[in-house]
């Protein structure tokens, strides 16, 4: 018999999304009567009733404009429970893996923010557990919004703050943060077993898993997860030191001197990296809280199978909206920004990857990107400086979701066309109505190749309405171009007036062989 109580989510001080329904949820005793009351602060009520099913129950509070100090009141026959000091603003849930998840106290401009800001932002981290035991509840019942102060707000997102602190300032409401993420995650961790099968490609993300846990009980994959856990303990440890005496030692000496990373461990039912373990073990758990929108900042943990990430992004997405009721929920996301090891060679496999995000873009009309192209750093996959990238995910919000400015205006400038004729190639960018500008003596990143498919880097000019002139004297009969289809461009220079990189982009997806990609070497843990 299930206990009678709210989802971990609802707490003092939490945040609705306003103009909308409410969802309200828990657990209670099976054909039980639920009610809540919402009371505004002009003491006038909102009221929805239900009865508990399978031991669950949901019911919607009617929409309502913005609000501070509200008051919810949930019944279920003498049993009463209250949460005060509620907020009806904007909500949006922060998703994906460690750069969303990177804490404000972490970030280049985080002390600044936590020493002078008094936002009106509000936050909650759904506990990081992935597999239901003591801890699990303990961690979820001690789980609860946080109003913005300089010590409670270190650990919110910094792109999350950066965002909601720009959004709240525009619309005058309090903004609702609700932080689902884990580092090194791939989106399969964020989605069901039902999606993933549903594509031979997705699928192979189960084929895996399942190939790993074969003839093995659930015992024995515990045990072996949590004796990894304890090397792994040792193994940071070591490492740690290393690093500390020397920031700048190389990783392949590192390993061999205090031996392999195991990162991220035996994938089976209890790592939480894991297909569809964190989409039962957190997302699910704030399911189907009343949201404006999605923020998701991923892909890192995909770049082993780039090829496969359009449909693994774009069916992930297709999931939540249906989890969510809402074919229409906006799911604002960043582009992967440059990285490259100097160890490694330039594979190109993250290109693939940006460029399916850059194809989500173009095709759903409720989901925008923010180009962060220019925010990456070499042999550093967690660039501190998470300034630009909350600001473009709120540009891109601003524009596309609540249309208070203009595509030209707030998002990068993207592919729309080329012509090729009389030895050059003349490519139109959409979204460049505020037009171009160069930063440095020239526009770098063009390259050109004609039938044979070798590409050799290319001048570049800007013509009038958001046209660039590519040429390059070694290609007279030019038919491919690209623009920064590089894993970690050296600069970019091509930018709009309002300030965003033109984002990266080739003319034709047949310009190349297959990327043939393997598993990274692991440079570093991604997780956080």
């Amino acid at each position: 018999m299930a206990d009678f109580k709210t989802a971990a989510v609802f707490s003092d001080n939490c945040v609705f999304q306003r103009d909308k329904e409410t969802a309200v949820f828990g657990t209670g005793e099976e054909g039980s009567a639920i009610k809540a009351v919402f009371t505004r602060p002009c003491g006038c009520t909102l009221s929805a009733e239900t009865t508990v099913k399978d031991g669950r129950w949901l019911l919607y509070l009617p929409a309502q404009e913005a609000c501070d100090g509200g008051i919810l009141t949930v019944t279920s026959g003498e049993k009463s429970i209250t949460f005060t000091g509620i907020a009806v603003g904007e909500v949006w849930l922060l998703g994906g893996q460690s750069n969303m998840e990177f804490e404000l106290q972490n970030c280049t401009t985080g002390a600044e923010h936590l020493k002078n800001d008094n936002p009106n932002v509000r936050f909650y981290y759904t506990p990081k557990n992935a597999w239901y035991d003591e801890q699990f509840y303990a961690d979820e019942a001690a789980s609860h919004w946080k109003k913005f102060s300089s010590e409670d707000a270190k650990d919110w997102s910094a792109a999350g703050y950066i965002f909601g602190k720009k959004l709240s300032e525009k619309l005058g409401v309090t903004v609702g943060l609700i932080g689902c993420n884990w580092g090194g995650t791939s989106a399969s961790a964020w989605m069901s077993r039902e999606a993933l099968l549903e594509d031979p490609d997705t699928k192979t993300y189960l084929d895996e898993f399942d190939e790993g846990i074969k003839g093995k009980t659930v015992e024995e994959q515990v045990r072996e997860y949590l004796e990894y856990k304890e090397r792994e303990a040792v193994w940071n440890k070591k490492c740690e030191e290393i690093y500390t005496a020397n920031p700048n030692a190389d990783w392949g000496e590192v390993q061999k001197e205090i031996g392999v990373c195991e990162w991220p461990g035996p994938i089976n039912c209890r790592n939480p990296y894991r297909p569809e373990g964190l989409y039962e073990f957190m997302l699910k758990r704030v399911m189907p809280y009343s949201l404006k929108g999605w923020l998701f900042y991923q892909g890192e943990s995909d770049d082993h199978k780039p090829g496969f990430y359009y449909k693994l992004f774009k069916r992930m997405i297709k999931q939540w909206r249906d989890d969510w009721k809402d074919e229409t929920m906006p799911m604002v996301f960043t582009q992967l920004t440059g990285l490259i090891y100097e160890t490694e060679a330039d594979r190109k496999h993250w290109c693939l990857i940006r460029e399916a995000q850059q194809r989500i873009a173009d095709e759903d009309p409720y989901s925008s990107m923010a180009c962060i192209i220019e925010c990456g750093l070499k042999n550093d996959i967690h660039p501190k400086d998470k300034e630009p990238v909350g600001d473009r995910l709120y540009r891109a919000a601003l524009c596309d979701v609540y249309k208070l400015s203009s595509r030209d205006e707030d998002l990068s400038p993207s592919f729309e066309s080329v012509k090729f004729k009389n030895g050059a190639a003349v490519v139109t960018l959409k979204d460049a109505g505020a037009g171009l500008e160069v930063r440095g003596s020239r526009i770098t990143g063009f390259e050109l190749a004609g039938a044979d498919k070798e590409f050799v880097t290319a001048d570049a000019d800007i013509l009038a309405r958001g046209r660039i002139k590519v040429t390059a004297a070694d290609v007279p009969e030019p038919a491919y171009v690209r623009y920064l289809w590089t894993n970690y461009p050296e600069e970019v220079t091509l930018y709009s007036e309002t300030g965003l990189p033109v984002a990266p982009f080739r003319s034709s997806m047949n310009d190349q062989e297959d990327v043939k990609v393997q598993d990274s070497e692991m440079h570093q843990q991604l997780e956080l």
